[in-house]
């Protein structure tokens, strides 16, 4: 039986005995609610049947922050579900919020 302790809130080991894992400074992606990313993994994959797989790349910035305030509009007047997709509104405002830190992250490429 595994039984993990967290030390100092980096470090973990096996109480067993079994061995010591040091994971300072390292990505917790175990804090990723992944549930929630899939939900954007949707959006991505209705998008890409509908417009082609990362078509999204070449339309200007401002259309995904356009697009994210409407999703984030019907989803504050009560609307979950975008009718069009049948998916959350805040999967495609999540998606959109991608969409922009991409562009933001890439800028320096089209220099």
């Amino acid at each position: 039986m595994n039984f993990l302790v967290e030390l100092n809130n980096q470090h973990y080991f096996n109480m067993a005995g079994e061995g010591l894992k040091y994971d300072t400074g390292k990505l917790r992606w175990d804090l990723l609610p992944i549930d929630c990313i899939e939900d954007v993994v949707k959006i991505l994959s209705f998008g890409a049947n509908k417009y082609g797989p990362n078509n999204w790349q070449g339309i200007e910035e401002d259309r995904y922050y356009a697009a994210l305030m409407r999703h984030l509009s019907a989803y504050r007047q009560g609307q979950l579900i975008d009718e069009e997709s049948g998916l959350s509104h805040l999967a495609h405002a999540m998606c959109n919020v991608v969409f922009l830190l991409w562009f933001e992250k890439h800028k320096e490429d089209e220099k």
